[in-house]
């Protein structure tokens, strides 16, 4: 059963307590990053950080911040194996003397839940989107998220969603927003070099200004509003990248792409794929757009965008509007709206260096004091310090 992980026994074990973390696979997203993240925490401060998952590319990340990986079918929605999940789950608990239990996603927490229950240890889940509530058996499945110790809201928004839906008292939910990595998006850290191999990979002319819209593509993201705003903007003086995996959609991007043509917007839009070094597409560009027409959890790009002095337009639905300081660091607009989105650009494109410069040192300061990784993973911890001080058998503190 410890697939991708060593045994370690009690005389090796570190003198913080045992965390086991559970989500369906290491691919890559939000939540698998902030997994990642609070494993390295837990190690640095003297823990041991196990990772429950069906695997992914991620796994190799874990091993370089002192975490294990243990290989489990926990991706499985079928509610047989989802039952058999329970008992693989509880053996690895006793096995590893596990003092916590966090799930980050709603199949596994199932069987997370009623294992932390059989070993009687605390339980604590990370509610990272909206889940449709309209169907009552979607509304029981989703459930498994409050059931917790302890709910993780990724933002207010999120937060307030979990108490108008389900029956959950306000005290056991907190709102921990998603933390950017600093040392990752940050304008020092960023090399011109790095930032010219995009420009040259993606063929931009110089001295002209760059709007990105990143984000993988699925109409939900808007692409279409943001290409309808530049047809209203009537600017040939400027590129448009948009940037991000189809994810197998290619009939959505071919859409785009014709799209595009019909609105004569070939000469200064760009449909990319995924981009490897985002920090730098961030450095490169004028101004980021978040586009969503649905509301966003959290919307990790416009926030990593600030990081890099960026400034964002994004809609004013979901949690941008905790993340934007309308005016100061970017701009908020009616979500399907693309008058707004052009004037709302045209007043970004025209910024002048003082102005820019002004509001990219506010954004930077304004990420750092609210959305650091480290103020993240401090806010988990701390999660885990109060429960662990109040179970039945007391873990080893988080000193």
């Amino acid at each position: 059963m410890m697939v991708g992980a060593n045994i370690v026994t009690e005389s090796e074990k570190p003198p913080g307590p045992v965390i086991l973390q559970v989500l369906p696979s290491l691919q890559t997203g939000g939540a698998e990053r902030g997994c990642v993240d609070v494993a390295a925490a837990v190690v640095a401060r003297g823990g041991d950080a196990l990772v429950a998952s069906a695997g992914g590319h991620m796994v190799r990340e874990l091993p370089r911040v002192g975490a294990r990986h243990v290989e489990l079918p926990v991706d499985t929605k079928n509610p047989f194996k989802m039952r058999a999940n329970i008992g693989r789950l509880a053996r690895l608990i006793r096995a590893e003397g596990v003092h916590l239990v966090h799930a980050r996603s709603r199949a596994p927490a199932w069987s997370a839940y009623f294992a932390a229950r059989r070993c009687k240890v605390p339980f604590v889940t990370t509610f990272h989107g909206v889940y449709g509530t309209s169907n009552p058996l979607k509304k029981l499945y989703n459930s498994s998220m409050v059931r917790a110790d302890k709910v993780i809201a990724i933002s207010d928004y999120i937060r307030q969603h979990i108490l108008a839906n389900y029956r959950v008292d306000p005290e056991r939910v907190c709102t921990i927003p998603r933390g950017v990595d600093l040392d990752i998006f940050s304008p020092e850290r960023v090399s011109p070099e790095r930032v010219i191999k995009l420009v040259q990979e993606w063929r931009l002319p110089e001295d002209i200004p760059v709007i990105l819209l990143p984000g993988r593509l699925t109409r939900l993201k808007g692409h279409g509003v943001l290409l309808e705003a530049l047809a209203e903007l009537g600017r040939s003086d400027i590129r448009c990248l948009l940037v991000g995996s189809d994810q197998g959609r290619t009939a959505y991007r071919r859409e785009l792409e014709s799209r595009v043509e019909k609105l004569g917007l070939e000469a200064i839009v760009h449909v990319t794929d995924h981009c490897d070094d985002m920090a730098a597409a961030y450095k490169l560009s004028d101004v980021v757009v978040s586009a969503s027409i649905e509301p966003e959890g959290f919307g990790r790009t416009v926030v990593e965008a600030q990081a890099l002095g960026r400034p964002v337009i994004a809609t004013n639905i979901g949690a941008p509007t905790e993340t934007v300081v309308e005016g100061e660091t970017g701009w908020l607009v009616p979500p399907n709206d693309p008058g707004a989105l052009a004037r709302a650009l045209a007043t970004a494109l025209d910024l002048n260096e003082y102005q820019r410069k002004a509001m990219a040192e506010r954004a930077i300061a304004h990420v750092a004091s609210r959305f650091s990784r480290q103020r993240m993973t401090n806010a988990t911890l701390a999660v885990y310090e109060e429960l662990l001080a109040g179970a039945p058998q007391t873990a080893r503190a988080m000193a």
